[in-house]
C-alpha cells in the first residue's frame, strides 16, 4: 500500500484553518485550546473528540463456516480404492472473524447503532468500548433495506453520542469520520459533506447518502458520522472504490433515516414498512412534454397503480407525476420511495400531484406489503417472459423457480437463481424488481447468486 506523509504544515495554512473554523460557526471556539503557541490558537478537534469517542465502539463479529469438501469424497467408489478413513469423510467447519465499528445512542438502555451487513450472519458478536471493555452483544433486529442494526450491550457506565437533525446538513458543513478501519482500532479523519442525497448506487434497498471526503475504509462501517459539535449525523456505510483504496468518496447514512428505521426495530423487532402501491420513474424532459408539463418541472411518474393499494384507495392514477410530499418536494423517484418507505403502516401522508397539468392534493393511509408469492414474470418485465419468481423465505432477493424452454432468459437463467440486483439497483421482492426493472425497456443488468457463486446477467431484445 503506498503511504504519501506529509511533515511539514506552513504557519500561514494554520492561521487559514482556524480563520475557516472559526467561521462555521460560534460553536467552533470549543475547539480551541486555551495555550497559544507564538500568540496564536491552534485549532483542535480534541475538545470535541474527548466527548464522542466513549460512545464510538469497535465490533467484531464470529461465524462458522462449512468448508467445502471434494465432490470425489462422495463417491463410495473412490473412497474405497483409495481406503480413506472414516473422519476425512466428516463435514468440516472453520471459524471466521471480521471487524466493523458501531455507536451507542442511548447509554441508559445499552443501545448500539451499527450497519446491517456488520452482523450479518455472525454468530457471535462482540463489543468493544474505548476503555478497554468488552461485552457479547444481542441483535435486537435489523433493517437490511437500510443497513442498519441495532444491539444491546450492559448498561454500564456508557456514554452516548448526541444526534443531529441530518436534514440540516448543507454541502461544505464539516464532518468527522470514526471508527474501526482494517482492525486497527479507534480512528479519526475529517473533510467535509461533498454531496446530499446521493441515490443509484445499488448499494441498499433505500438510498439517500450523505456524500463525505472523510476517510472512510473497510472496517469503518457502522461507525460515527459526526459533525463539530460532536453529534451524531450519519452512519458510515461505504466507499466508491476503484482502485481498492479509498479516493476521497465515502458514503453515510443520515442519522434521520437510520433513526426511523431504529424506532420500529425497539418497538417491534423489526420494520414494518409502510407501501405506497405505485410503481415510479423519473419524470424525464420527454415525459413531461408528452404530458404537457412545464418544462423544469421535477417529479415522480406513477407508472402503474397496484390493484387494492393506498394509492388505489386514494384515488390515484396511472399517468399521475408526484411532485411533493407531506410538502416536501419530491424531485425523483427515489426520494419518493425513501419518503414513504421511511413511514409505517397505517401513517397517512399529503400527496401533492399533477395531473392534466392540474395540481391535486391526496391523504393516502399506507398499507402493509403485499405477500407476493409467486408471479409470472411477464408482468414484471417483457425481457422475463417465461420465468416464473417468488420472493425468497428470508427476503433478500427474488427466486427463480420455472424458466420455460422458449424464454428470452432461457439460455441465462436457472431455476434456483437468486436476482439481487436490477441495473446496479438492490432488490429484495417482485414488487422492487419490477420497479427497477421499468427503467430500461431493451435491456437488463441482473445480478444472479447461483450456489456459492455470483455473477452479472443481461438481458436484451433479440
Amino acid at each position: 500500500m503506498t503511504r504519501i506523509l506529509q511533515t511539514t504544515i506552513s504557519r500561514s495554512y494554520l492561521t487559514v484553518f482556524a480563520a475557516l473554523l472559526l467561521a462555521v460557526s460560534t460553536h467552533s471556539f470549543a475547539l480551541l485550546p486555551k495555550s497559544v503557541a507564538d500568540g496564536e490558537p491552534l485549532p483542535s478537534l480534541a475538545p470535541m473528540l474527548k466527548s464522542v469517542n466513549p460512545a464510538v465502539v469497535n465490533i467484531s463479529t464470529y461465524t462458522t463456516q462449512r468448508v467445502q469438501q471434494n465432490p470425489l469424497l462422495n463417491d463410495p467408489f473412490f473412497r474405497r480404492f483409495f481406503n480413506m478413513p472414516q473422519q476425512q469423510l466428516q463435514p468440516r467447519q472453520r471459524r471466521t472473524q471480521s471487524a466493523g465499528s458501531g455507536v451507542i445512542i442511548d447509554a441508559g438502555e445499552g443501545t448500539v447503532l451499527t450497519n446491517h451487513h456488520v452482523i450479518d450472519g455472525a454468530d457471535e458478536i462482540t463489543v468493544s468500548l474505548e476503555d478497554g471493555r468488552s461485552f457479547t452483544a444481542e441483535l435486537v433486529g435489523s433493517d437490511p433495506d437500510v443497513d442498519i442494526a441495532v444491539l444491546k450491550i450492559p448498561s454500564e457506565k456508557l456514554t452516548a453520542v448526541r444526534l443531529a437533525d441530518s436534514d440540516k446538513l448543507r454541502v461544505g458543513d464539516f464532518v468527522v469520520a470514526i471508527g474501526n478501519p482494517f482492525g486497527l482500532g479507534q480512528t479519526v479523519t475529517t473533510g467535509i459533506v461533498s454531496a446530499l442525497g446521493r441515490t443509484g448506487l445499488g448499494i441498499e434497498g433505500y438510498e439517500n447518502f450523505i456524500q463525505t471526503d472523510a476517510s472512510i475504509n473497510p472496517g469503518n462501517s457502522g461507525g460515527a458520522l459526526v459533525n463539530l459539535r460532536g453529534e451524531l449525523v450519519g452512519v458510515n456505510t461505504a466507499i466508491l472504490a476503484p482502485s481498492g483504496g479509498n479516493v476521497g468518496i465515502g458514503f453515510a447514512i443520515p442519522a434521520n433515516m437510520a433513526m426511523a428505521s431504529i424506532e420500529q426495530i425497539l418497538q417491534h423487532g423489526e420494520v414494518r414498512r409502510g407501501q405506497l402501491g405505485v410503481i415510479i420513474q423519473d419524470l424525464t424532459p420527454e415525459l413531461a412534454e408528452a404530458f404537457d408539463i412545464e418544462a423544469g418541472q421535477r417529479g415522480a411518474v406513477v407508472a402503474e397503480v397496484q390493484e387494492g393499494s393506498a394509492a388505489d384507495k386514494a384515488g390515484i392514477e396511472a399517468g399521475d407525476v408526484v411532485i411533493a410530499v407531506d410538502g416536501k418536494a419530491v424531485l425523483s423517484s427515489a426520494q419518493l420511495r425513501n419518503a414513504i418507505g421511511l413511514r409505517r403502516v397505517g401513517d397517512k401522508v399529503a400527496i401533492t400531484l399533477l395531473r392534466e397539468g392540474r395540481e391535486k392534493r391526496y391523504k393516502v393511509v399506507l398499507g402493509s406489503a403485499e405477500k407476493q408469492v409467486d408471479a409470472d414474470a411477464r408482468s414484471v418485465h417483457p425481457l422475463l417472459d417465461g420465468v416464473s419468481l417468488k420472493n425468497a423465505d428470508d427476503g433478500k432477493g427474488v427466486v427463480v423457480t420455472e424458466v420455460k424452454q422458449d424464454a428470452l432468459a432461457a439460455s441465462k437463467l436457472r431455476p434456483g437463481d437468486l436476482l439481487v440486483s436490477v441495473n446496479q439497483r438492490r432488490v429484495r421482492s417482485i414488487n422492487e424488481l419490477q420497479a427497477a426493472a421499468s427503467r430500461s425497456d431493451d435491456g437488463m443488468l441482473l445480478r444472479v447468486i447461483r450456489g456459492r457463486f455470483a455473477n452479472w446477467v443481461v438481458l436484451k431484445r433479440n
